[in-house]
């Protein structure tokens, strides 16, 4: 028989994490049967087929003969199998009969390769591997050797539920019960039968269970048999009408239907309303936006010595300039000066500890595969902010990263970082001729990036012409517009302050800028057992340093401090066609470019009415500052 590899899909009296006991024979009608073979229990794509299992029922549970199709899935899968990645199996079975927590019978729908098996004697112990010859052969050095598995004592399974006489023959895929067609139904068509089926709701006997995707399991009413309904207890056409006008109320068929379940005598409720599942694997972190770190980070020159020295001569003054020479003077010497600069290296890191405990508790997801992607996704955002802008933290403060060792490029020196200081009423518009004339000040590599907030960026994207368009549609268009490559908004940056005043942005090539790390001071991550704490704890750290190595090779937006000022909207008469202007403290009204005093102005046409702040205040960012009017006809 060829096949890619064999294993128990599961065993006889073991437990498995959902608490059940599989008992002897409970598959014994699947002997010989072929089952699709799927990825992690998943049916919504047809790539998550991978091949098939045909199905062998021994003395000790159900052993599965493996065969992956010639999908790229398959493929994959089969290179998963053969290197040992995942060596663990899993069953879909429904049509369940238990007794306690044993259970006595089922359909096996199909074979699942998973990351984890809720059976622990689920597990792939063959591999085959095929010659050249078209030979196959056993890979007994791939070998899972079975230990310390422990044998449950679950209820006993009772004789009369022994078959012998099973015949095997194949389950037909489409032939669906009223229950499964039941189950393929959202949310709102099953509130409507809700209404139809309440009759059904008490005194049903529990016919089944299924295994859910995630190894896990969920019980389902069976509301559609109506076996021994001489003494089954109904709910009149008047009940059900007043759970109904409730529902209506109250908009929840769930919250109607409890209300009503104590008087109703309607118990087991809560079968068609089950607990609430989580739609993904693991927690979702709450966290800024970090799509600009990776670009800080890889854009950067990465150094393999720790330690950076910048060597650099100024020949732009008139004493480096060639010059011409006339016959018999004196040929004078060029002269320029060097400068120089090493940056040394410093350590970043983040710990974190998990009790033993809670990691054996933890069941649903792999918590420690998910603290370390966290750990490192911190670790990266953190070097990505001192790199830009600085980590934030007093220069008292213990855990500050120095910034004599990874070197903030808005706060550099002047010879690397040129200021660019605009004023505290410094509009979109403004900002952008700004940003413009300042660009002969940059010499660094390139087209550079241009580092901002959302909120700046959406002040730049604001701007309007005098009818009232947008001067550019995309950040694309800005992009070209202010001659950078692209914008990248950085969430950390939002409320920046420094000597100069509110950081608005920082333009720079990364590939101006140097991460130095030895060999043994790149990424590391380690962890160690506490054994008097019982804890497991967890380190990763970076030795490195980091500076700009090129004169202005960066050019940072300061905005100047002020004071905040919030415009009102004018107000406007359609009767007498009369704008009515406020006084508003630090805010300048104009009509077409005509500062305007406060008071009432009478239009003879359609009319648009700006402010902008006055020296030395601002306005918070996207604050509305322009009103239009319509004349109205006489």
């Amino acid at each position: 028989m060829k096949f890619d590899f064999s294993g128990y899909a599961t065993k006889n009296g073991l437990k498995c994490s959902d608490g059940r006991t599989i008992a002897k024979d409970a598959f014994k009608h699947n002997h010989g049967e072929t089952v699709p073979l799927v990825w992690q229990h998943l049916h919504n794509e047809p790539s998550n087929v991978l091949g098939h299992a045909i199905l062998e029922n021994r003395e000790d549970g159900v052993y599965a003969y493996g065969k992956f199709n010639e999908t790229e899935a398959g493929k994959n899968a089969k290179e998963l199998v053969t290197h040992g990645d995942i060596t663990a199996l899993s069953i879909y079975a429904n049509d369940l009969k238990q007794k306690g927590q044993a259970v006595l019978h089922g359909f096996i729908r199909e074979v699942s390769l998973v990351l984890s098996g809720a059976n622990p004697g689920a597990l792939i112990d063959n591999l085959t591997i095929a010659h050249g010859d078209d030979s196959y052969s056993e890979d007994d050095s791939e070998a899972i050797i079975y230990t310390g598995l422990e044998l449950s004592h679950g209820d006993d399974v009772p004789d009369d539920t022994k078959n012998e006489n099973v015949k095997h023959t194949n389950s037909k895929k489409d032939d669906k019960t009223v229950s499964d067609v039941f189950d393929t139904l959202n949310e709102e068509q099953k509130n409507v039968v809700y209404a139809l089926i309440a009759h059904a709701l008490s005194d049903e006997e529990i016919e089944h269970s299924n295994i859910d995707e995630k190894g896990g399991s969920f019980v389902k009413k069976n509301i559609f048999d109506k076996k021994d309904q001489k003494d089954q207890k109904t709910l009149t056409h008047a009940q059900i009408q007043a759970i109904v006008t409730d529902a209506q109320k109250c908009g929840s068929f769930k919250e109607a239907f409890l209300a009503h379940a104590t008087t109703y005598g309607i118990e087991d409720i809560d079968y068609l309303f089950p607990d609430a599942k989580t739609i993904a694997d693991s927690p979702d972190f709450v966290s800024r936006r970090m799509e600009w770190v990776a670009g800080v980070i890889n854009g950067a020159k990465h150094s393999p010595f720790s330690r950076i020295k910048s060597l650099s001569a100024d020949i732009t003054h008139d004493e480096a300039r060639a010059k011409g020479y006339i016959k018999g003077s004196l040929k004078k010497e060029e002269f320029f000066a060097l400068a120089k600069r090493v940056t040394t290296p410093t350590t970043i890191y983040k710990k974190q500890k998990l009790d033993r405990d809670d990691i054996i508790d933890i069941t649903d997801l792999d918590v420690i595969a998910w603290l370390k992607a966290e750990m490192r996704v911190m670790l990266d955002e953190e070097l990505a902010r001192a790199i830009l802008i600085g980590d934030g933290r007093e220069v008292d403060d213990e855990d500050k990263i120095n910034e004599l060792n990874i070197r903030p490029i808005a706060t550099d020196d002047e010879f690397y970082s040129h200021p660019v200081n605009v004023t505290a009423n410094t509009s979109g518009a403004t900002l952008i001729e700004a940003i413009l004339r300042a660009r002969p000040n940059y010499k660094g590599s390139g087209n550079p990036t241009l580092y901002t907030t959302e909120t700046i960026l959406t002040d730049m994207l604001l701007v309007k012409d005098k009818i009232g368009r947008r001067l550019y549609a995309t950040e694309t268009e800005l992009a070209s517009a202010l001659r950078v490559s692209s914008i990248e908004t950085v969430e950390v940056m939002e409320g920046v302050t420094g000597d100069k005043g509110d950081l608005l942005g920082v333009m720079v090539n990364m590939k101006d800028y140097v991460i130095g790390a030895d060999k043994g001071g790149k990424v590391s991550m380690f962890d160690d057992f506490d054994i008097d704490y019982n804890q497991y704890k967890y380190l990763i750290e970076s030795r490195c340093s980091g500076a700009l190595t090129r004169p202005k090779s960066a050019i940072v937006i300061w905005r100047a401090p002020g004071i905040l000022a919030t415009p009102e909207a004018p107000t406007f008469v359609a009767l007498t066609n009369t704008i009515t202007i406020p006084t508003v403290t630090g805010v300048i009204y104009s009509i077409d470019g005509v500062v305007q005093e406060a008071g009432d102005v009478v239009i003879a046409a359609d009319t648009v009415v700006d402010a902008e702040p006055d020296t030395g205040y601002f306005f918070a960012s996207n604050t509305t500052n322009s009103w239009s009017f319509t004349y109205t006809q006489e």
